[in-house]
């Protein structure tokens, strides 16, 4: 059970830095490394989608490492 929780923790965490990665404000990925000076502004489409995604992983990954931490 251990291993199981152990590989899902690590494809969670995995899945969760991609996303980060790929929401930079602006350009996307570019403007994570540089990019800025751009004003606010909302999310929408698909970085509203990635957002969302995010965050039902950070919960997902924080409820198994709570699990594995009880085992």
């Amino acid at each position: 059970m251990k291993n199981i929780l152990l590989i899902a923790s690590s494809i969670i965490s995995i899945f969760i830095v991609i996303l980060i990665l790929i929401q930079g404000r602006g350009a996307g990925l570019g403007s994570a490394w540089g990019g800025g000076g751009e004003l606010f502004s909302t999310r929408r489409g698909i970085e509203k989608w990635t957002l969302r995604f995010t965050v039902v992983l950070i919960i997902c990954f924080f409820i198994v490492s709570v699990v594995k931490l009880l085992l």
